[in-house]
């Protein structure tokens, strides 16, 4: 996943568990695509304070989702609704019983592990 779009995903996730200002200021570069230095000008900060905190709450969510996991569960639990997706549309009217039997086996192993 790039990493932009890994961070403004882990912002969502945990954007609340940072400081208003490591928030804000993630937010406005990765969600708002404002540059450094809009950043600075709007916050009355430098380029390095606005840098400086943007580092710092990058480490924090990707420390976040080390420890909790919610983003990696929740893409591995989409990977599997499409796989089960995938497989339900598979069965046709010129499937036989049985090979109709073993998708949906398939698809009930699959959702249980959703469980």
């Amino acid at each position: 996943m790039e990493k932009q779009v890994e961070i403004s995903v882990l912002l969502q996730i945990y954007g609340k568990l940072l400081t208003e200002k490591q928030f804000n200021l993630l937010d406005d570069y990765y969600n708002n695509d404002l540059s450094l230095s809009e950043i600075a000008e709007n916050e009355g900060i430098t380029r390095q304070a606005v840098r400086d905190n943007l580092k710092k709450g990058e480490n924090n969510l990707f420390e976040y989702e080390e420890k909790l996991g919610i983003m990696k569960s929740t893409i591995t639990k989409q990977e599997t609704i499409a796989d089960v997706l995938s497989e339900i549309t598979t069965i046709k009217s010129s499937m036989s019983d049985k090979e109709i039997a073993e998708i949906l086996n398939d698809v009930k192993e699959k959702l249980q592990i959703l469980i």
